[in-house]
C-alpha cells in the first residue's frame, strides 16, 4: 500500500471537527434533544469527540453519545465466508423523538449507512438522522448523501482513503493511498 497524499495533519483534524461542531449547532439551533451515534470503530471515536466539541461549544452542555455495530445488518455479510465479528451496540438512551447524528468517518457506496439507518429503525423511531463524514470518495451505490462533510475527495476504485485516529492509531491522519499492486 502506498500512501498517494496526505489529505489531513493532526491541526486540520481538530479545525474540521471544529467546524463539524459549528454547522451541526447552526443547523439544530443547539443541543437540545440531540444525540451522537458513532459507528464501530473509527466513528464512534470522531463521534465522542464531536459530542465533547458540542458541549463545549454549548458551555459545558452534556450530549449524549452511543455506538451502533451494523454487522449483521451488512447486506455482504452471507457473501464472506467466515464468522463476521460482531461487536456490542451501546445506546444506552432513547432516541425516540430525538435528532440522531449519525458519524462516520468514510463514505464510500453508501451501504454501510443504509445498514445503519436499518439499525437505528429496530432501535427507536428518531426525529431526523442526520449524516456526519469525514470524508466523502463518491462511488454511491445506493442513494445516500451526507448532511455534514469534512473534506470531499475525488478517488479512483484503485485507491483507499485511510483514516487514522490516536485512539485506535495513536495519530490523527486522513491520507490517500494506493491499494494497487
Amino acid at each position: 500500500m502506498n500512501i498517494l497524499q496526505n489529505i489531513l495533519d493532526e491541526s486540520g483534524f481538530d479545525r474540521m471537527i471544529s467546524r463539524l461542531a459549528h454547522e451541526i449547532l447552526e443547523r439544530n439551533q443547539g443541543v437540545e434533544n440531540l444525540v451522537v451515534i458513532g459507528l464501530r470503530t473509527r466513528g464512534e471515536f470522531v463521534a465522542q469527540r464531536l459530542a465533547a466539541k458540542l458541549g463545549q461549544i454549548e458551555g459545558g452542555a452534556p450530549v449524549q453519545t452511543g455506538v451502533l455495530d451494523v454487522t449483521l445488518y451488512r447486506d455482504d455479510v452471507r457473501n464472506h465466508l467466515k464468522q463476521p465479528e460482531v461487536r456490542a451496540t451501546d445506546i444506552t438512551f432513547d432516541i425516540n423523538d430525538r435528532h440522531v447524528i449519525l458519524v462516520d468517518d468514510v463514505l464510500f457506496t453508501g451501504r454501510t449507512v443504509r445498514s445503519a439507518l436499518n439499525a437505528l429503525l429496530d432501535i427507536g423511531r428518531s426525529r431526523t438522522v442526520q449524516l456526519v463524514v469525514l470524508v466523502d470518495r463518491g462511488h454511491r451505490e445506493v442513494p445516500i448523501r451526507a448532511d455534514f462533510i469534512g473534506k470531499n475527495v475525488t478517488t479512483s476504485r484503485g485507491q483507499e482513503v485511510r483514516v487514522r485516529l490516536r485512539e485506535v492509531d495513536g495519530i490523527d491522519a486522513i491520507d490517500l493511498v494506493s491499494t494497487e499492486a
